[in-house]
């Protein structure tokens, strides 16, 4: 549908849409977040959608923010609230599951953990990487981390920055999967095959309700989260940390 998203309506109730910006990393340039935004809209509108499974590249499922959108942010031109990917994918009315492949960090982590099933790779990195370039996370971050990992290592992820291979994770988090990254996408599709012989209604109250304490918790941070920004955008430390890491090869 487009030369950065991919949509494949499939005749199980599934659809998958893919990530496949490979000159950017799949990181969040607005006309990305555009066209992942318009092919969700239109996912949803499937005829007999049951499950939607979100994937990136096999090396990079989302690199985060683009250089240009941190630019942008850090200049006060355009707030990080104007972001409005996590709230979307929270509230589709169908489950998603994320297929984690590839490295996920910071913005993509998020896009992540906004699904309601995620499979990461063992061999690759997921990090909450914001405060790396000075300023505190964002797109729901501060809560949605701890869905899948321990309040110690949510803070240590948030406070450091640092990625984290997927195999450190094995027995100590909620992922629902850490498998060698060629089984990530096959094991995402057949947990979406499982849940898409159940009834559309069904599904979607459970997922509404399911859903429900993360979504509340969302909204409550995405408030603080703005506050944040709002502090700490604009620092001069801050504007040099985004030019210093982006001239990084």
């Amino acid at each position: 549908m487009s030369s950065v998203i991919d949509l494949e309506r499939r005749t199980d109730g599934v659809a998958c849409l893919t990530m496949r910006s490979e000159r950017t990393k799949n990181a969040m340039t607005p006309r990305f977040v555009s066209e992942l935004l318009s092919a969700l809209r239109q996912a949803a509108l499937s005829p007999g959608l049951k499950v939607i499974v979100l994937a990136g590249l096999p090396e990079v499922f989302s690199s985060g923010a683009s250089p240009e959108l941190l630019r942008a942010f850090g200049r006060g031109e355009l707030a990080p609230t104007e972001i409005s990917l996590p709230r979307a994918l929270l509230d589709l009315p169908v489950p998603l599951i994320a297929a984690m492949e590839g490295h996920a960090i910071g913005g993509g982590l998020a896009l992540g953990l906004c699904a309601d099933l995620c499979v990461i790779a063992r061999e690759s990195r997921y990090g909450a990487t914001f405060m790396d370039f000075g300023f505190t996370p964002g797109m729901g971050t501060t809560q949605l981390l701890f869905h899948v990992v321990s309040p110690a290592i949510a803070f240590e992820m948030l406070l450091t920055g640092e990625p984290k291979k997927g195999s450190s994770f094995v027995g100590a988090s909620g992922f629902n999967a850490i498998l060698p990254r060629a089984e990530v996408l096959p094991h995402a599709l057949a947990l979406a095959e499982r849940i898409a012989d159940k009834p559309r209604l069904s599904l979607e109250v459970l997922k509404r309700t399911l859903a429900m304490r993360r979504r509340r918790a969302f909204e409550e941070t995405y408030t603080t989260e703005t506050l944040m920004h709002h502090a700490t955008f604009g620092q001069q430390e801050v504007l040099l940390r985004i030019e210093e890491r982006n001239a990084l090869p």
